[in-house]
């Protein structure tokens, strides 16, 4: 053993203790007394030894004692222990083992068994710092590794979105009235569910990470009209009931390509609310709407949200059939439609903040 090492030595006889100090120094290492146990674990704490020589019979704190306060720290815990005592047997040995100890030494000290004591702790220290060493290297590397996963994951996931949402807008590109549609319904699904996050009623489901998932899973709404007919969804005027059925099943179409995915890569949160508005947000409150006529809390909530927003921009947008309406005008219509096309509490929350809807018709306006 080369390497100087730090030894403190625990006795209450001052000669027994200033002879095992002397023997420490002679082998080349450091060595730092306690008195009593309480003095003892002061030192330990603010400068942790290498080893420690600890006399099992003290007054008001014996050796026992201190061991299992050293055991208990963090700092100490790890700091091998050499307990010395004058009784020689089988049964006090096996008692300093069992609390913890890592060695024995008999009194009287003799200069050859404080040696191999010494040596033989330093060893199992150095393997104990060398093997931490290695774990907190590997630690740091696993939260690097960690790390440049989520960063990777959300890049991925930016990048899944990225395109789920052009897909989307690809939909919406075949109306070339809808001008900023999607980005406007993820707007007011937003400001919509920010409201009723802070009604008590709403607060253990209308969570960030929910609000977050709507927002990015409300472009999907009107993806199925990518198999509606262009003779049928570019029609200039209205629909016949036959076109209307064509059209109602943008829906059924919109959900079931989205379970397709959920299906392949199942486990995805914002697929399955995906899912929920593509299917349910044309159904009424009242049990009159399409394509399962669900009524009141059947509908999901994601879908009852939505369909506030998606009517607001559809009254306030220009139609080849209609001019847009104004504001005040779809106001009406929305608080008309309270109880039977709508969720009241919606509703309610939509009239709350009726001025950021506003607010973001106007700032994303159609180009």
């Amino acid at each position: 053993m080369n390497t100087a090492s730090n030894v403190l030595i625990v006795d209450d006889e001052d000669l027994l203790r200033d002879h095992l100090a002397q023997a420490i120094t002679m082998l080349g290492h450091k060595a730092t007394t306690a008195p009593n146990g309480e003095a003892a674990l002061q030192q330990a704490v603010a400068s942790p030894p290498d080893v420690i020589f600890l006399d099992c019979a003290m007054p008001d704190m014996d050796g026992f004692e201190v061991l299992r306060a050293l055991q208990s720290r963090p700092e100490t815990g790890h700091i091998p222990v050499v307990m010395i005592s004058g009784h020689d047997s089988s049964d006090a040995v096996r008692h300093c083992i069992e609390s913890g100890a890592d060695d024995y030494l008999l009194k009287p000290l003799d200069i050859d068994m404080v040696k191999a004591r010494l040596y033989g702790c330093l060893k199992r220290k150095r393997r104990h710092d060398q093997e931490s060493h290695v774990y907190s290297r590997v630690q740091a590397q696993y939260s690097q590794l960690e790390y440049c996963l989520r960063e990777q994951l959300e890049e991925t996931s930016r990048a899944q979105l990225a395109t789920i949402f052009a897909l989307s807008k690809l939909a919406e590109s075949r109306d070339p009235e809808t001008g900023q549609h999607l980005e406007r319904m993820r707007e007011y699904c937003r400001a919509l569910l920010v409201y009723l996050s802070k009604d008590p009623r709403f607060a253990n489901v209308v969570t960030e990470s929910f609000i977050n998932v709507v927002y990015q899973a409300s472009p999907l709404h009107d993806i199925g009209k990518v198999g509606i007919p262009d003779h049928v969804l570019l029609k200039p005027g209205r629909l016949t009931p036959e076109e209307h059925d064509i059209i109602k099943t943008h829906t059924t179409i919109g959900a079931e390509t989205l379970r397709h995915v959920d299906r392949q890569f199942p486990g995805s949160g914002f697929l399955k609310v995906g899912i929920q508005i593509a299917q349910s947000h044309h159904e009424r409150w009242d049990g009159a709407g399409y394509p399962e006529g669900l009524s009141g809390t059947t509908i999901p909530l994601s879908a009852r949200v939505l369909a506030v927003g998606d009517v607001y921009d559809a009254l306030t947008s220009k139609r080849c059939y209609k001019e847009a309406f104004t504001h005040e005008r779809s106001r009406e219509i929305i608080v008309e439609g309270s109880g039977t096309a709508f969720d009241p509490d919606i509703v309610e929350a939509f009239l709350a903040i009726e001025d950021e809807f506003r607010g973001i018709r106007r700032d994303l306006a159609a180009d």
